[in-house]
């Protein structure tokens, strides 16, 4: 079998990853099939480590926008990633995986509270660990959860997964003749303003010398050829500077 590059992954999935094409806030066939893929790294011995956005349920800044209270969004916002984590554990749990939704807020009757120790011993023993709730404090990203979990569990890659190729110098969706970048520093990602994630979640990758890919989640199969060795997407890491 070939080498893993790592054992340990977190992967970073945004909520509009999990929505239906026709305005569905969660479809059954996208979670079934992500859950599926998720299952086949567990199967071949990777740890996962699983942030979900809440971006289809809920944008807890958009919400400020519109006048209610900042933190009274963002905490709506956090909710809505549990019921994200929830629908993604009953599709694992479906495909005879071992899964554990963990909270940053106080949910118990649900899900388990957040818990560093614990959450690395649901790892070791073979178990998807949901990380819900964000950080649990409002004016924080699930971008940035994502990196501060990444770190607390010792990932040794971050994988955001998105629906384009990877880091583009601008929309490529938007911009016909956007650059692609197969390789780049933190500082450079930082100092171009490229939003691959909001600056906090970038700073805590570079800081702690936690690698990101950045790549297309809808590509089937992608994610365990990245494990195997493959050249995929855009890798972000720390250069030598510090």
């Amino acid at each position: 079998m070939t080498k893993l590059i790592c054992q340990r992954i977190l992967l970073k999935l945004s909520g509009e990853a999990l929505s239906s094409a026709n305005g569905g806030s969660i479809d059954a066939d996208i979670v079934s099939r992500l859950a599926t893929e998720i299952k086949e790294l567990c199967d071949a011995g990777i740890q996962v480590g699983l942030v979900i956005g809440g971006g289809n349920i809920l944008r807890g800044a958009e919400k400020a926008s519109e006048g209610l209270d900042r933190v009274t969004s963002d905490q709506m916002g956090m909710l809505a990633t549990v019921i994200n984590a929830l629908a993604m554990q009953d599709a694992l749990e479906h495909q005879g995986q071992q899964v554990r939704v963990m909270s940053a807020l106080k949910i118990n009757q649900v899900c388990e509270d957040y818990i560093r120790r614990r959450a690395v011993r649901h790892l070791e023993k073979g178990r998807v660990v949901i990380f819900a709730a964000g950080t649990g404090n409002p004016f924080f990203t699930t971008d940035s959860a994502a990196s501060l979990r990444a770190i607390e569990i010792n990932a040794g890659l971050m994988i955001k997964a998105t629906k384009v190729k990877g880091v583009y110098s601008a929309d490529p969706e938007k911009v016909k003749d956007a650059i692609f970048y197969p390789h780049l520093t933190y500082d450079e990602a930082l100092d171009q303003r490229l939003n691959v994630m909001d600056t906090t979640a970038l700073v805590l990758c570079r800081d702690n010398n936690v690698p990101m890919r950045v790549m297309n989640v809808f590509e089937q199969g992608a994610i365990m050829k990245l494990m195997m060795g493959a050249d995929i997407g855009s890798l972000i890491e720390r250069g030598t500077e510090l």
